[in-house]
């Protein structure tokens, strides 16, 4: 984990799905869990979708939240 994927948490949009146009940090964490169960997509957004799902499992959603500010 790098500073520059927090910040891409913040700022990338999930590019299709049922929360396409949603920030990644801003996805729910049953459509996390439903890829983690699944399967995370290749390429970047894979990774960022796996980053955002082991910060919402375990309560550190809220690390973000200065990078939101800026």
């Amino acid at each position: 984990m790098n500073s520059e994927n927090l910040l891409l948490l913040v700022t990338r949009v999930m590019p299709y799905g049922k929360y396409k146009g949603h920030l990644i940090a801003d996805l729910p964490g049953s459509y996390l869990n439903w890829f983690a169960r699944e399967g995370f997509p290749s390429g970047e957004i894979g990774r960022l979708l796996a980053l955002m799902q082991e910060l919402d499992h375990n309560g550190l959603s809220a690390l973000l939240d200065p990078l939101r500010k800026r």
